[in-house]
């Protein structure tokens, strides 16, 4: 057992937490007082304090026989990724972004390249301490008086309450990760192959570890496949000039091949957002070289992105342009393997947007908030960006569209962005009676907001 962090830290932690609950006014909403987050969601002003989740953010202990880890609900994958690649071990799922928070991943929906053999990542969970809409401290598990709490955590948003403390399930790492960037000339073509790598593991008779794609247009798309190794050679950088996304693209009729450390594969996304990175002129040779490395990482790019949500700066500057307003577009959905194509198909016929990123997805289990039917494939795709809009007419037309589709196509999308669902709909899709049930007995004063006005009505 590895201890990190001094006996009785944690606890102290979490009374504070419970201290600054109980501070605060009843009729006042329950928020956390958080500087960051990697919501895309606006809301709503307050002067009410929020809960004090400072002290929450570190590991506490890990357990190299038995390799799971007790981690702080608020620790990002960045501390905790440092933390146990040190013991040759690694979370399940790392999400792509280092400062995404464990708490933040499971209550609401996390994926990348491991998820099509290990899900998501509150799947990897094996317990948790949430502080309820009640101010009650709960340990939920699988099985027990909080099973259901357990269950309907994720995708709750903080609308049920936090997680203090999560035990989870880690894996072995090898030093190095190989790459195989695999080149589709047509969407149906990739899909298939996708659907037999996710269901063998393998592709041309190389075990796959990590797999996702890109599609950059309906005739140019990729698969990138990973296997760990430990054999000794180089690795390539992409948190310097060099840029993942780009390196991806070639016109062989082989797979290129690349190699990075484990490290670096976990944080590929995380130097250029993607390839976000390149609305704020990162990407521009001449600008990057000035852009100290160590603000090249998605969190710097996110104040951005919140500096011009709060000013206006990029409308103010197509205005000057005589452009219109654009409407923001940044979104993740599920389809199912079979509606893949259909999908990405139409996207890119109907949304100016490219590239797209591609990520399977098998749920190992029924999560009544997020209900993807289980051993099925599904595949994530993701697509951040903004298109323009009529300057009088529907703010959100192009996200209506999407939803639409992606309902009509048995998908879901989620909740981190904007939505436009009306109330019926989005029950129908996000747990309805269930997630009544759950409020009724886990915040029977509604202290915190319910999903709907959190989600949709961004209070």
């Amino acid at each position: 057992m590895v201890l990190l962090q001094e006996p009785g830290t944690h606890e102290r932690a979490v009374e504070r937490l419970a201290a600054s609950y109980r501070a605060i006014p009843r009729d006042a909403p329950v928020r956390l007082a958080k500087k960051t987050s990697n919501l895309f969601r606006a809301r709503s002003a307050t002067s009410a304090p929020g809960l004090d989740v400072s002290s929450l953010d570190g590991v506490i202990t890990i357990d190299l026989q038995a390799r799971t880890a007790d981690v702080q609900g608020m620790c990002t994958y960045e501390h905790l990724v440092d933390a146990t690649l040190a013991h040759g071990l690694a979370p399940l799922v790392v999400p792509q972004l280092k400062t995404i928070t464990l708490g933040g991943a499971v209550t609401g929906l996390g994926i990348e390249s491991t998820s099509f053999r290990s899900g998501l990542p509150h799947e990897s969970v094996l317990e948790m301490d949430i502080l309820t809409g009640s101010g009650e401290i709960v340990t939920a598990a699988p099985d027990g008086p909080h099973a259901d709490l357990f269950h309907g955590f994720p995708n709750s948003y903080g609308t049920l309450g936090y997680a203090t403390r999560l035990r989870i399930a880690l894996e072995p790492t090898l030093p190095f990760v190989a790459l195989r960037h695999v080149r589709f000339h047509d969407l149906e073509h990739l899909v298939d192959t996708l659907g037999q790598v996710v269901d063998t593991a393998q592709h041309d008779g190389v075990r796959v570890d990590y797999v996702d794609g890109v599609v950059f247009s309906a005739t140019e798309a990729y698969l990138t496949l990973g296997t760990q190794t430990a054999e000794p050679g180089p690795a390539s950088d992409y948190t310097g000039q060099q840029i993942f996304y780009r390196s991806i693209q070639h016109d062989s009729p082989e797979p290129k091949t690349d190699r990075l450390t484990i490290h670096d594969y976990l944080w590929r996304w995380d130097t250029d957002w993607f390839w976000c990175s390149r609305a704020f002129g990162a990407q521009d040779p001449r600008i990057r070289r000035l852009w100290p490395r160590r603000y090249r990482r998605s969190s710097t790019y996110w104040k951005l992105i919140a500096l011009d949500h709060r000013y206006g700066i990029a409308d103010r500057i197509e205005a000057r342009r005589g452009q219109p307003p654009r409407e923001r577009v940044v979104q993740d959905i599920e389809v199912p393997l079979g509606r893949t194509a259909e999908f990405v198909h139409w996207f890119l016929r109907e949304i100016p947007i490219e590239p797209i990123w591609l990520c399977p997805v098998r749920s190992r289990d029924h999560w009544p908030l997020y209900p993807l039917r289980p051993g099925e494939t599904y595949v994530n795709v993701g697509f951040w960006s903004s298109v323009p809009r009529d300057a009088d007419g529907d703010p959100g037309a192009a996200n209506r569209l999407i939803e639409a589709q992606v309902t009509a196509l048995d998908g879901h999308k989620s909740l981190y962005s904007d939505s436009f669902y009306d109330q019926d709909q989005f029950w129908r899709l996000y747990g309805g009676d269930a997630y009544a049930e759950l409020k009724r007995r886990y915040d029977p004063d509604s202290r915190l907001l319910d999903l709907y006005s959190k989600a949709v009505l961004r209070k």
